[in-house]
């Protein structure tokens, strides 16, 4: 519209999540015309993260090292491994406080119409890890969505034969939830997953 770079960069924009071409065009005007000084800062900071963050050689998180802080850490449980399927889903569960044990990030979740199968999201490796026999329990934090539950029934299956207790993480109505604004397969999976109180 004003210029080619502007185009540039209002469609560089575009590539972040749920972003569309209205609200790019306004990110891009707002750097431009009212915080420019942000818009190189950002620029820096994206390319340092580009050029330094990169995978975990163990577990997969991001992280700056050869082997991220979680898995060099002597205060965690070396016995107790969390599967997920991003690194953001570590972010969530470590701002909880509520797990002290390590990670493994799948990267993603199996999906045959997408082409993604066991392979692509590492699995093999995994199953490796989980072989080697420090691991004592495996939770399994994949997304509730028919994906992920696939991919944790699989981890499941593809595990039988290893000595490693597998548990998978409760699902059910939030806390603060009200049970009429509830879905159905969520009241469905708290009343199978009841705990016993008395």
């Amino acid at each position: 519209m004003f210029s080619d770079r502007f185009d540039q960069l209002v469609q560089a924009l575009r590539i972040l999540p749920s972003v569309g071409p209205k609200s790019a065009q306004r990110m891009a005007l707002h750097l431009i015309m009212k915080n420019r000084e942000g818009a190189i800062g950002l620029a820096h900071a994206l390319t340092e993260a580009t050029d330094h963050i990169h995978e975990c050689s163990i577990c997969h998180s991001l992280t700056e090292d050869e082997v991220c802080n979680i898995c060099t850490s002597l205060e965690r449980d070396d016995e107790l491994l969390c599967v997920v399927e991003s690194p953001a889903d570590v972010m969530a569960i470590e701002q909880s406080g509520s797990f002290r044990g390590k990670y493994h990030v799948l990267g993603g979740h199996l999906s045959p119409l997408d082409g993604i199968g066991p392979e692509e999201i590492g699995i093999p490796y995994l199953l490796q890890r989980l072989s080697q026999g420090q691991i004592k329990e495996v939770i399994l934090a994949t997304n509730a969505t028919v994906e992920g539950q696939a991919t944790a029934h699989y981890l499941v299956e593809a595990s039988k034969h290893l000595p490693v207790q597998m548990t998978r993480i409760a699902q059910g109505v939030p806390q603060g939830g009200e049970l009429e604004y509830v879905d159905s397969h969520t009241l469905s999976q708290a009343v199978h997953n009841r705990m016993r109180i008395k």
